[in-house]
């Protein structure tokens, strides 16, 4: 199993090599492949990518959604052109933009829970309920800092990687996602709804590649087009 998941990772790592050699200065076309968490500011890598498209309409892009761990050793395989990490990591080893917006936390709950009739929820609301948390390591250490209790003294009644099935637990009253805003819809019909934490936590987001890498016309066509878009934010 472990010489297949080697093998794997060379054949894409061929692949990805061999479009990159393909592209030719007159008509720029490539893969660009992108890593990201759970985050409404991929948004803006959905942007960039739009309007280079008007430009450049032979370059294709390949999202991989999955945790900082997982986003980051497929970076430093070579695997993935440029990262989106949510929340505070290591990522000295990287070149990086870190971006002006943050992602806050908070609760998402049945409109008819407890909770639902307050405006933020403290540390001290969540000590026994049920709750449902993202198992990426980075996330949880700055979460359970903040509910200022030990780890088990928790009721942890499931862990998550994707917030919208976490979600789906939710609608059935199983538990409170413990999750990032703006990531499921609570508007409408919706029976859910979002309550932020209290004091707040923020997640900084930010877009990370190798160091030293050199980047083939499409990904550095993409790394320009992103800063643009970021000058016109800042």
């Amino acid at each position: 199993m472990l010489l297949r998941k080697r093998a794997e990772e060379l054949v894409d790592l061929m692949k990805k090599t061999k479009a990159e050699l393909a592209s030719s200065s007159e008509n720029i076309n490539g893969e660009i492949y992108i890593g990201c968490g759970e985050t409404e500011s991929i948004s803006l890598l959905a942007q960039a990518a739009q309007n280079l498209q008007k430009k450049h309409p032979l370059i294709h892009y390949h999202i991989y959604s999955g945790n900082a761990e997982c986003v980051m050793e497929r970076l430093d395989k070579g695997l993935i052109d440029f990262g989106l990490l949510v929340g505070q990591t290591d990522i000295s080893k990287y070149d990086y933009i870190r971006l002006p917006m943050k992602d806050v936390w908070g609760v998402l709950m049945r409109k008819d829970s407890p909770l639902a009739a307050k405006e933020t929820v403290s540390a001290e609301d969540l000590w026994e309920k049920p709750l449902i948390i993202s198992h990426q390591t980075s996330i949880n250490s700055e979460m359970f800092s903040w509910l200022k209790t030990d780890i088990s003294r928790l009721n942890i009644v499931a862990t998550y990687d994707l917030v919208y099935n976490a979600a789906q637990f939710v609608k059935k009253g199983f538990g409170y996602v413990i999750a990032l805003d703006r990531l499921i819809n609570t508007t409408g019909d919706s029976n859910l709804c979002f309550r932020p934490l209290f004091p707040a936590l923020e997640a900084e987001l930010c877009i990370i590649w190798k160091k030293y890498q050199v980047l083939s016309r499409a990904t550095d066509m993409f790394l320009k087009q992103l800063q643009k878009e970021l000058d016109t934010i800042e």
